[in-house]
């Protein structure tokens, strides 16, 4: 099955090809068994694509579950597959991205990741991470100090590509003007409900592809009520008409969501723990969608999840920082 996924070629790097479809390991709360087992179940249905982070303590249980699957003789290698993390916040440090990257890697077991995102434009004070963080926290973020310690990790084979995550154009205009290396990737919410067109048309212009995680509506890690995607009535419409009613199950809408992200050249990056959904993800390949679909699809109302802002604690102020140029919306 994992060859009839789609791959994209990166144009910065050199990473092996991206397959459109992803693995995200992000839950709330992190279960480390769980998260293993999880990763060693896509394996067996034919993923390839892993995404994890050091704030989503799960580098560990994927790392473990690969080794598993090497050998068990899921998969033949380490080259067979497509690892991305990301560097957090506090160590958005010229001087600890490097050893941020290392640590990563003792993490997976795994001599490189294929890419490497900045995962946020969002600068703190260094030390063990911590959810929310204090607004005094908060620092003036070195665009270009950070970007050379990437390239640097790219230089040194530890990441194959370097890329970025929750950038606007704005940020990425500051990455661009210092970039020697330019970023491969800009992975950003993106869904039905919040299409990035802005973004993606500066991105496409750039060379830098698009990665879409909370493609089917996102977890709340605000503990928010609610799925905009599973709640629209476009979507459910489109489901339905393809014979898929909503009394059968809620998969349907999810896999409508994957096709369009799919069809507008972005991959998605979709958490899933479930073997039936797992399946589901991949089963969007063979079928497309209508003209008629994709324009109901673009008339959606438009509703952001994450924000910046939203990582720090209600207390406290901002003070080395314009809470501006924390915002994540264009």
């Amino acid at each position: 099955m994992a060859s009839s996924v789609p791959e994209v070629a990166l144009r910065s790097g050199n990473a092996r090809p991206m397959p459109a479809i992803g693995m995200g390991t992000a839950a709330i709360p992190p279960v480390p068994e769980a998260a293993k087992n999880a990763v060693l179940a896509a394996i067996e249905v034919g993923y390839r694509h892993f995404d994890t982070a050091e704030a989503y303590a799960t580098e560990k249980p994927l790392g473990e579950a690969v080794a598993e699957a090497l050998r068990r003789g899921l998969v033949t290698s380490r080259e067979e597959l497509f690892v991305t993390s990301k560097l957090w916040c506090t160590k958005c440090h010229p001087d600890l991205v490097v050893p941020a990257l290392r640590e990563t890697l003792q993490n997976l077991q795994m001599e490189y990741v294929d890419l490497y995102l900045i995962h946020w434009p969002v600068c703190i004070k260094a030390g063990p991470p911590s959810f929310p963080a204090k607004k005094e926290d908060a620092m003036p973020f070195d665009f270009e100090g950070v970007w050379r310690g990437m390239e640097e990790c790219q230089r040194l084979g530890l990441a194959k590509a370097i890329g970025v995550s929750n950038f606007t154009t704005r940020h990425l205009d500051k990455v661009m003007a210092a970039a020697t290396i330019p970023p491969a990737v800009n992975q950003v919410e993106l869904n039905p409900v919040w299409q990035q067109q802005k973004l993606r048309d500066y991105c496409a212009e750039r060379g830098v592809h698009v990665a879409a995680f909370s493609p089917l509506g996102g977890q709340k890690w605000d503990g928010g009520q609610g799925n905009a995607v599973m709640e629209s009535e476009v979507l459910a419409q489109i489901a339905k008409a393809r014979g898929k009613t909503i009394a059968q199950c809620a998969l349907p809408f999810l896999q409508v969501s994957l096709r369009w992200i799919y069809e507008q050249g972005v991959t998605s990056i979709a958490k899933s723990y479930n073997m039936e959904r797992l399946k589901q993800n991949l089963e969007i390949f063979d079928w497309e969608l209508t003209d008629e679909d994709r324009l109901k699809i673009s008339q959606i109302p438009q509703k952001k999840v994450l924000q910046g802002p939203s990582f720090f604690s209600q207390e406290g102020e901002f003070t080395s920082v314009d809470p501006e140029d924390l915002n994540v919306v264009e």
